[in-house]
C-alpha cells in the first residue's frame, strides 16, 4: 500500500525488484483476484555444486525418451502448471500471475525447460531469471518422470550458464532427495545478494553439447 492507502500496482518491474530483495507473490488459490507478498522464514535452495540424480532416474534423462527444450512454449507450460493434479487439487498460480509472469518471459526475465513427448508437451517447470539467480516458481508431470527430467536439465542449464543459487522458495522432501536444503532467510539473502551480482546467461540452443557434459558431471558428482 502506498502512503495514501492506494493499492501498488503489481508490475513486472516491481517484481523484479521484490525478488531481488527476496520476495515472491503466489495467489490465495487459483480462483483469487489478488496476489500476496511470501517472505518465509526458512528458504528453499538446491545447491548447484550438491545436486544428485538417483541412478533409474539418470537412466531414464539419459535414454531419449523426452525431447526436452526451453521456452518452446512458456504460456502452456505455466498453464500446465495452474491446473490441478492428484495430491495437488488448489493452485497459486491465478491468471495473473500467468499475465505477470508471460511479461517476464517476454522480457528475458523468466525461462520454462519442457519435456515433449510425441509431440506432445508431458512435464516441465518455469521460473525467474535475474543476474545469476535463479527463482524456481512451479512443475507439472503427466507421464512419470517428466518433471524430474525437466530438473536435471535445468540444474545442467544453470552450471552452463554460470549461475550461482537455485531458489525453491520452500524446502520439500522431493527436492530433498536431489540435495534440497532449508536455510535461514538471512542466510538465503546474503547468498542471493552475491548471486544477483553475478554474470551469468541463460544457455541458447547452440549449449546442447555443454549440457550435456554438465548432465553427465552431474552424475559423476562432478
Amino acid at each position: 500500500m502506498t502512503g495514501q492507502g492506494e493499492v501498488l500496482e503489481i508490475t513486472p518491474d516491481l517484481m523484479i525488484r521484490a525478488y531481488c530483495i527476496g520476495l515472491f507473490p503466489m495467489a490465495p488459490d487459483a480462483g483469487a483476484a489478488e496476489l500476496e507478498w511470501y517472505d518465509p522464514p526458512m528458504r528453499g535452495v538446491l545447491p548447484l555444486d550438491g545436486f544428485h540424480v538417483p541412478r533409474r532416474l539418470y537412466r531414464t534423462v539419459m535414454s531419449g525418451r523426452f525431447e526436452v527444450v526451453s521456452d518452446r512454449d512458456f504460456r502452456a507450460t505455466i498453464i500446465a502448471c495452474a491446473q490441478p493434479a492428484p495430491g495437488r487439487e488448489q493452485t497459486w498460480i491465478n491468471t495473473r500471475i500467468i499475465d505477470l509472469f508471460c511479461a517476464l518471459h517476454d522480457m528475458g526475465y523468466a525461462h520454462s525447460v519442457e519435456a515433449w513427448r510425441d509431440g506432445r508437451m508431458v512435464g516441465g517447470l518455469y521460473g525467474v531469471s535475474i543476474g545469476g539467480a535463479f527463482f524456481g516458481e512451479s512443475m507439472f508431470s503427466r507421464e512419470r518422470d517428466a518433471s524430474k527430467v525437466a530438473l536435471v536439465h535445468l540444474v545442467a542449464r544453470l552450471r552452463v550458464g554460470g549461475y550461482g543459487l537455485l531458489d525453491t522458495q520452500f524446502g520439500t522432501s522431493h527436492l530433498a532427495t536431489f540435495g534440497g536444503l532449508e536455510i535461514p532467510a538471512a542466510h538465503y539473502k546474503r547468498q542471493l545478494g552475491h548471486a544477483i551480482a553475478m554474470q551469468a546467461s541463460w544457455p541458447g540452443v547452440d549449449h546442447g553439447p555443454e549440457i550435456a557434459a554438465a548432465m553427465h558431471a552431474i552424475r559423476a558428482g562432478g
